[in-house]
């Protein structure tokens, strides 16, 4: 499966549009990491804690993604675009969504 963020293919031009696929992943608050990120902002620094569940529900975005594309039969998905949400100031919840497609 294809995935860009670009809306064209070079040399693959687009035959059927099959529709808007999503995934999203909703990462919660945790009391360990979050005394280490408030230590590290005081600090300065990076919050690896974060950094790595961050990429965590990306990839589980991505994947919700994909799995959707495949699902209608897609070759490719494009324009795809990452979104990064806080939700109830204690969740922050990560979309990706794009177009799936099959080339001609």
């Amino acid at each position: 499966m294809l995935l860009t963020t670009t809306t064209t293919v070079e040399g693959r031009p687009v035959r059927e549009y099959l529709g808007i696929v999503t995934g999203e992943s909703i990462l919660g608050a945790n009391i360990g990491r979050d005394i280490g990120a408030a230590f590290r902002n005081i600090t300065g620094g990076r919050v690896s804690g974060y950094e790595k569940e961050l990429r965590n529900a990306r990839d589980i975005a991505m994947q919700e993604l994909t799995s959707a594309a495949e699902a209608l039969g897609a070759e490719a998905v494009i324009a795809i675009d990452i979104d990064y949400e806080t939700v109830g100031g204690q969740m922050l919840m990560v979309t990706a969504s794009g177009t799936a497609v099959k080339f001609g």
